[in-house]
């Protein structure tokens, strides 16, 4: 069946594929402080559509597909049926806006990828399930929640090490964005996730 998860990937996709393949398109979409003060604010979302590598989109596209999936349902009934589309672009913008604050009078600084859409519906799902199996590499199975734990920690790791142009710390905020906008959205999501964390069923 046809979904808005699997129209964002397509998109993504195509956009990342014709990035990668003409430099201009590429320099155009990251997101750069500098172009952005300037009044392309349009980076804040169009940097989501695109990846550093192959494995950059592949990792993010694989865990929207099985996650977006999952959670699309829970917005449907919001913005004409298109709530979760929303929902999915506003975390990337949302996700950025921390790093933006801290670099916005960098010259040098780059951010590229849907880590913090895809960490919205991470977390998102997490809220519904937070007990559920995470296939880690699509191998090692891990409850979901400790994952997150594990997710948030390696982020900040990363951030810190820096020395690549994928925001790291977008995960963590994209992931917070995930998880207040739901709640917001659903408040017995928020009940729900207590009642179920404390009864893991192991």
């Amino acid at each position: 069946m046809f979904n808005h998860t699997t129209l964002i990937i397509i998109i993504t996709v195509i956009v990342s594929l014709l990035a990668w393949q003409n430099k201009a398109v590429f320099n155009r979409l990251i997101f750069y402080p500098p172009a952005v003060k300037n009044g392309q604010w349009d980076r804040f979302v169009t940097h989501g559509f695109i990846h550093a590598d192959g494995m950059h989109l592949l990792f993010n596209m694989f865990t929207l597909y099985f996650f977006g999936r999952a959670i699309e349902g829970l917005y449907q009934s919001f913005l004409f049926g298109y709530g979760f589309v929303v929902f999915y672009v506003l975390a990337i913008v949302v996700a950025m806006i921390p790093s933006y604050v801290k670099h916005k009078d960098s010259a040098s600084y780059l951010s590229l990828g849907a880590s913090g859409g895809v960490s919205a519906v991470l977390f998102a799902f997490i809220l519904l399930a937070p007990w559920e199996k995470i296939y880690l590499f699509a191998v090692i199975p891990i409850p979901a929640i400790l994952f997150a734990v594990a997710y948030v920690a390696y982020s900040i790791y990363a951030d810190k090490r820096g020395g690549s142009n994928i925001n790291h710390m977008a995960h963590m905020w994209g992931g917070a964005f995930g998880i207040i906008a739901t709640i917001i959205l659903e408040p017995q999501v928020l009940p729900h996730f207590l009642n179920a964390l404390l009864s893991p069923g192991f």
